[in-house]
């Protein structure tokens, strides 16, 4: 492996000391990265790979150490080397124990820094078939917490099985980043991965969605359509939302997965189900059971391996890496420089509860990458924008009202509170009707009326 294709990241909240290691580094060939905290500098860990990190004792906010011991966790094969100006035997014997590579005592001089930057090389090397390849916290859920420990190590054991898993958790919370992690982390990762949105169709169209139809089945059907359950082939058939799944198109799903078998819409033969069924909900099953709108016997075909995907409020200590790996992508995505969320801010995003979850917390970090004039965002910017309302009309309603019918200022006003709603939601509909307060049902009926289908 050549030095230029190995990355260094380069971590402390000095900027001057960032910008001299980093130089010495380049100027030795090496590809460098740099992060002002611990924070950002997960964030960055969770988008791309690193050979090796370059991380300060002593930062505001999260400490070295405290870097070492969330960075190892997750990576425990990376080769970290800690900084510190103040050496100490204690320290020195907790770095290495906490997994660091190795110690280095400011000031130091450019031999001692490349002779050891070359160790962790030549240890990166030794790793980097199991450091190249996507981590499932990379793929399914960031977080260094507990509970998404637990959530990726339970993908990690039923991934490779032929188990039917069924994944519950708030909108937003990530369901179909863990779907996608089991079809990856499986067998059937080179065959489809076919989703369906049960919740934005209605029955009739989800039922010939799903299973497909010959030609003249019904009015329309102007030549053969293939389901999704064949277009899965091998694959993985995912069902977001299949709480929303009407009576008539259980019955058909419970025969699929009983008996692997179904027909087209209009067909006589029978077609073999190959793909293997992962199914999200935000819903509570048992209750539908129990109200007669969720067919008992499917739920239990359905509920093989349950997985059960924490809401953001839950696990707020991963919000910091969250919000910081969001602006880390954002600015990619923009080309512009990384934002920096400072301590208070950081702070200040992991007291609130997020009702929409992960998805909400990114929108936030995506607005803040657009109007903060500050690439380091402090926690009065974050208390703005968490205290702007979801929807705010230039006109006052006298001067709205002013001259015109009330039934045309009601249909502005809808089509306006869709339109932001959406936006906020980023055109995830589910998301959308939670914001406005009314069922899903209701919006699809509104974007209807107002063409926004």
């Amino acid at each position: 492996m050549s030095a230029g294709s190995q990355k260094i990241l380069v971590v402390d909240d000095d900027s001057a000391f960032r910008v001299t290691v980093s130089a010495l580094l380049e100027q030795e060939g090496f590809a460098v990265s740099m992060a002002p905290s611990g924070e950002v500098a997960l964030g960055l860990l969770a988008g791309e790979p690193f050979d090796a990190l370059i991380v300060d004792q002593h930062m505001r906010g999260m400490s070295g150490l405290e870097f070492l011991k969330r960075s190892q966790e997750r990576w425990p094969e990376l080769p970290v080397i800690l900084l510190t100006a103040h050496a100490t035997v204690p320290l020195a014997v907790e770095a290495i124990k906490g997994g660091a590579l190795d110690f280095i005592v400011k000031p130091f001089d450019r031999a001692e820094l490349i002779s050891v930057v070359k160790k962790a090389m030549a240890v990166a090397a030794r790793t980097v078939p199991d450091r190249l390849a996507p981590t499932l916290g990379q793929r399914a859920m960031l977080g260094t917490s507990r509970a998404m420990r637990e959530v990726r190590e339970l993908i990690r054991k039923v991934a490779p099985t032929l188990a039917t898993v069924m994944i519950l958790g708030e909108s937003g919370t990530g369901k179909e980043l863990v779907a996608r992690a089991l079809h990856e982390h499986s067998g059937r990762s080179a065959e489809p991965f076919i989703k369906v949105d049960c919740a934005a169709l209605p029955d009739a169209l989800l039922e010939s969605e799903l299973f497909g139809y010959e030609r003249g089945a019904f009015t329309g059907a102007l030549a053969r359509k293939l389901g999704r359950l064949e277009l899965a082939k091998r694959g993985t058939l995912f069902l977001d939302e299949i709480g929303d799944v009407k009576a008539t198109t259980q019955v058909k799903l419970l025969r699929a997965l009983q008996d692997r078998q179904f027909e087209r819409l209009g067909a006589i033969e029978t077609n073999r189900v190959e793909a293997r069924f992962v199914v999200a909900t935000h819903r509570n099953l048992e209750e539908m059971i129990a109200a007669g709108t969720f067919r008992q016997d499917l739920f239990y075909r359905l509920d093989v391996v349950r997985i059960g995907v924490p809401p953001l409020r839950a696990r707020r200590e991963d919000i910091p890496v969250l919000a910081s790996h969001f602006c880390a992508h954002f600015a990619k995505q923009s080309g512009r420089p990384t934002l920096t969320l400072r301590p208070g801010a950081l702070e200040l995003l992991a007291e609130q509860d997020w009702p929409g979850n992960v998805r909400q917390l990114q929108n936030l970090v995506e607005r803040l990458t657009i109007v903060s004039k500050h690439l380091a965002v402090e926690a009065d910017v974050v208390r703005r924008e968490l205290g702007r309302r979801p929807f705010e009309f230039a006109t006052s309603p006298a001067t709205a009202l002013h001259g015109a019918r009330l039934d045309s200022h009601v249909r502005r006003a809808e089509l306006a509170a869709l339109t932001q709603a959406l936006k906020e939601a980023s055109n995830n509909r589910a998301l959308a009707a939670q914001l406005l307060g009314v069922s899903r049902r209701t919006l699809y009926t509104k974007l209807a009326e107002h063409g926004l289908t």
